[in-house]
């Protein structure tokens, strides 16, 4: 069964990739604004995605000018956010980005696209990076699907724009 998942993630990580490599470019040109200025890179995970806020700003090698946003009070128009959610729909990830948008704060979400909500992430990010998983990537017994790794998606794509955000800004100095 492990074997199974391994070679399942593998080929998700590669199709994010290959799918997502300009978008992960774009977010980490946006979020390195605030680095290469006085801002923060603020970032706000829903349910499990709160994983990726801690990794960093908490890990060995934590992401230059990072913080977790606990309110969208603490935002100024010289910060970027990154919002991570398992899916586009989530209605805390909707509401902060909604209030983002209004506030003119550019930010970057991340998360599986659903297309039948009218409060979607993607539409209202800057940009918009799309996880890919509809359902889990192992079958059972019955036809089901189990092995939902968003947020191991979401770490894998964190760790893209982290590792871009650095080549940016040591081109930068």
């Amino acid at each position: 069964m492990l074997k199974m998942f391994s070679t399942q993630l593998t080929g998700l990580f590669k199709g994010l990739q290959e799918k997502e490599e300009f978008s992960i470019e774009d977010s980490a040109r946006l979020l390195a604004q605030a680095a290469a200025g006085d801002g923060k890179i603020y970032i706000y995970g829903t349910k499990e995605m709160a994983a990726i806020g801690y990794e960093a700003v908490q890990s060995q090698e934590p992401l230059r000018d990072a913080a977790i946003l606990k309110s969208d009070e603490e935002v100024s128009e010289t910060d970027r956010v990154i919002i991570f959610s398992r899916h586009s729909d989530d209605e805390d990830a909707a509401a902060l980005a909604k209030s983002l948008s209004e506030k003119g704060i550019p930010f970057v979400a991340v998360s599986t696209i659903k297309t039948e909500s009218s409060e979607n992430l993607a539409d209202l990010a800057d940009v918009h990076i799309d996880l890919k998983l509809a359902k889990g990537l192992l079958p059972d017994e019955e036809g089901n699907r189990f092995g939902y790794p968003a947020s191991m998606a979401a770490l894998f794509v964190y760790y893209g724009i982290k590792f871009t955000i650095e080549e940016i800004l040591a081109e930068y100095e």
